[in-house]
């Protein structure tokens, strides 16, 4: 269990020491990735930067993902028959929805270049591991040196469906619960986090990484 997200934050920060000195980029998963994800780039003293993937929920259980998008790419899982159309339509609203964000998080910085990079992928938690495959399949396109997801809660099937990924190199989990029902369970405190308080994490990293003049 965990207090909130700036413990599980600084808690993931300590199992990531080793990549301090490493050509790495902290990417966060909006929104609720991006407490943990400054937390994470501070202490790596690397570059904090999004990736923006949402899922697709289940037409009648929205919370269960059955995919998911990101502005270029799209995955499904294969065990579940869903309307061609219902998927057609999802993904066309949440590329809007992302495309938006887009604009809003690039509105005063450019993304951060990823090729021969470390790049350390960091969410809130998993459930399914569906968003997580997305958002790898995005970052693998950049051609970065290494790709690292770090969470601290998710069931072991998750973890395993990463760890057989052929473009995940590493996978750190601080907590593989068998009881695993939802990512917020597995905190005392956990709250929505607003696009404005992550594109306020996003500056404030950024601004702290510019040098003294």
């Amino acid at each position: 269990m965990f207090r909130d997200r700036i413990d599980a934050g600084l808690q993931l920060a300590e199992k990531l020491m080793k990549f301090k000195n490493e050509n790495a980029v902290v990417l966060a998963i909006p929104r609720g990735g991006l407490p943990l994800g400054a937390i994470v780039a501070k202490a790596l003293k690397a570059p904090l930067d999004v990736v923006l993937t949402k899922k697709i929920g289940h037409p009648f259980h929205k919370e269960y993902a059955i995919g998911a998008v990101s502005l270029e790419g799209i995955i499904l899982t294969d065990a579940i028959e869903i309307h061609p159309n219902y998927v057609e339509e999802e993904t066309a609203r949440i590329r809007k929805k992302l495309k938006e964000r887009h604009d809003q998080y690039y509105k005063h910085r450019s993304p951060e270049d990823l090729k021969d990079k470390v790049v350390i992928i960091v969410d809130d938690g998993i459930a399914t591991g569906n968003t997580i495959l997305a958002t790898m399949e995005l970052v693998d396109k950049e051609k970065p040196n290494k790709i690292v997801v770090a969470i601290p809660v998710a069931p072991i099937s998750a973890i395993r469906k990463l760890e057989d990924t052929p473009n995940v190199d590493e996978v750190i989990c601080l907590q593989t619960p068998h009881d695993f029902q939802a990512v917020g369970q597995f905190y005392k405190e956990f709250y929505q986090v607003s696009d404005q308080e992550a594109i306020q994490l996003l500056e404030e990293s950024k601004a702290s990484k510019k040098p003294s003049p």
